[in-house]
């Protein structure tokens, strides 16, 4: 069985500038899937986020696009490998132009903390003890 991808689409008011934020994550852009309406954000083997610009995304969905500094759209949501880790990169967004948002989470055997990128989509980044997972 092959595994299986998710491809997050997103629109974006400014691609270069959302470019730069991610980048500035360490996240890398794929060229081959990228010109002046798309930049395809490498998240992972099996993550990806296309950025889009408005005018492009809407040629997507009859749907009228969501004032994402306004209204939840979704809540986009990384595990991270560390509590520490965690901290890195919400710190590092903030630190690049993000917003931190919400409140931190804190069970013990999980940890979480939230950030809003340049256009508002949020995004959270979780750690989960391993030992918890396996019940």
């Amino acid at each position: 069985m092959s595994q299986q991808m998710i491809f997050v689409n997103l629109p974006v008011n400014d691609l270069e500038a959302s470019k730069k934020f991610f980048t500035g994550l360490g996240y890398t852009i794929n060229p081959q899937f990228s010109d002046e309406n798309a930049a395809s954000v490498v998240i992972s083997d099996t993550i990806v986020v296309m950025l889009l610009t408005k005018p492009f995304y809407a040629t997507f969905t009859d749907k009228g696009i969501a004032d994402t500094k306004t209204t939840s759209e979704v809540l986009i949501c990384l595990s991270a490998e560390s509590r520490d880790k965690v901290d890195e990169l919400v710190d590092r967004a903030i630190e690049i132009g993000g917003t931190a948002t919400g409140k931190t989470q804190d069970m013990g055997f999980m940890y979480g903390r939230a950030f809003d990128d340049l256009d508002g989509h949020t995004w959270e980044i979780m750690w989960m003890d391993p030992a918890a997972v396996q019940g």
